[in-house]
């Protein structure tokens, strides 16, 4: 008996220009995340990458793209387009470990708090927040997500491949040695 196996697939290409990137351009192992800010599970996740970043140094590239699910976490979608307005101003992957590191307080208040200790023009942040000025692009991300066989948070493809085991530690990294070679 045959059976077919589904690989999914990373559908949009990492770009230089578009992604929220860490690590060399030329890097052998390429790691897209799909978070969301107020997930559990990605809160778990986030000391392993800095772990695993850690370990690789510059073998690994890691990119960064927005999957709240609103459905579930009410917060994620505004945390998101804080990330955006803070990328906007150069910070993104400061507020990204701020969010991470404070998931239980992401009401606007956090957020405007969390800009004013990145030294990000609070007024600027908060204008780009109330005007919804990066939703498109957390929606963008969002659906590339879906298009790649994204369901649920985190998810996280190695070279443009679905990694369907576990995001611990070890075995994560096993998995990114391999791609590395």
């Amino acid at each position: 008996m045959n059976t077919t196996q589904w690989e999914a697939v990373l559908t949009v290409p990492v770009t230089e220009d578009r992604d929220h990137i860490q690590g060399r351009a030329d890097a052998p192992v390429t790691l897209v995340q799909y978070g969301d800010y107020e997930c559990p599970y990605c809160g778990a996740a986030y000391p392993i990458i800095k772990q695993v970043q850690a370990e690789m140094g510059d073998r690994l590239r890691f990119v960064f793209r927005n999957f709240p699910i609103t459905t579930s976490h009410p917060h994620a979608e505004q945390a998101a387009e804080a990330a955006e307005a803070a990328a906007a101003q150069g910070k993104f992957w400061e507020m990204h470990d701020l969010l991470y590191e404070n998931q239980r307080r992401l009401r606007d208040d956090d957020l405007r708090s969390y800009a004013e200790a990145l030294g990000i023009d609070v007024e600027v942040f908060s204008k780009e927040l109330a005007e919804h000025v990066y939703v498109d692009r957390i929606h963008e991300d969002f659906m590339s997500g879906v298009r790649s066989g994204v369901n649920g948070t985190p998810t996280f493809f190695i070279n443009g491949v679905r990694h369907d085991d576990s995001y611990e530690f070890e075995t994560l990294l096993a998995a990114l040695e391999r791609a590395a070679g």
